[in-house]
């Protein structure tokens, strides 16, 4: 590509991304009249700085000037990358403790299918139990141990995960993990000690009681429209501010019963 061809797809990328040339300028530390002359084609920019910009345009240098295209990542996938690129350091932080319970979940999977596809290809006179057998009609879910229904607690990490066996029904296949109790502000129809059941493939409704991460604690409340709501009426709502950085983890399906 010619000077004045890598300047119109830079001018191209920056002006679909809504930005100035004074704010590259200030992004990158470099004076708006060099943007200007890379823009133009009158200069150009070296590689790393062309990486910058790319970057900072959320594409690749492949994607952007026609190189040869990594055909391992969707377009679905570029998007989510640039998305993720614009979000703070608290939002990356929330999305990375999404990614690594669903990496640790589905790798949890596979090593289970890899070894039952072991099992059943091995002379039965050498398959032994390694764990207490499930009934062919339970099914097991992870179990975290606390979403606050008061002060908050943060959960969904790698702490604190256990195993818990539920019945391999219509309706529970629908249940993603379980998650208990702790505090009052949810009685009389969740009370401290209580295990609820939570699918994340049902939609939350106002009204609806779900788990929510905020400021990385979590909590078990109703979905208000203004306010996550305690349905114990001597404890107090959450009021939801612009500031606050909400994830909700799912919507409340049901009690574990012992």
């Amino acid at each position: 590509m010619t000077k004045e061809e890598i300047g119109q797809v830079l001018k191209n990328l920056r002006i679909s991304c809504g930005m100035t040339q004074r704010e590259i300028a200030e992004k990158i530390g470099r004076k708006q009249q060099v943007i200007g002359h890379w823009e133009t084609g009158y200069a150009q920019p070296d590689a790393n700085t062309l990486f910058t910009l790319c970057d900072i345009y959320g594409v690749t240098v492949d994607d952007a000037f026609g190189f040869q295209k990594n055909t391992n990542i969707s377009a679905n996938e570029y998007e989510h990358i640039k998305r993720y690129r614009n979000l703070d350091n608290f939002g990356r932080e929330t999305v990375d403790i999404a990614l690594d319970r669903e990496t640790e979940r589905v790798t949890s999977l596979k090593s289970r299918d890899k070894r039952i596809e072991e099992l059943e290809t091995t002379s039965p006179s050498t398959v032994i139990d390694i764990q207490t057998r499930l009934e062919d009609n339970t099914r097991l879910i992870e179990y975290h141990h606390s979403a606050s229904a008061g002060t908050g607690v943060f959960i969904l990490g790698n702490e604190g995960v256990d195993q818990l066996p539920i019945p391999d029904t219509p309706e529970n296949r629908k249940v993603d993990y379980a998650i208990k109790v702790s505090g009052h502000s949810m009685e009389p129809d969740y009370y401290d000690g209580d295990i609820v059941l939570v699918s994340q493939k049902v939609e939350l409704n106002h009204g609806d009681v779900g788990i929510f991460i905020i400021n990385n604690d979590a909590y078990i409340k109703e979905y208000g429209e203004t306010e996550l709501i305690s349905r114990n009426p001597d404890s107090p709502n959450i009021t939801i501010s612009e500031y606050d950085n909400i994830v909700c983890m799912g919507k409340v399906v049901g009690k574990y019963k012992i």
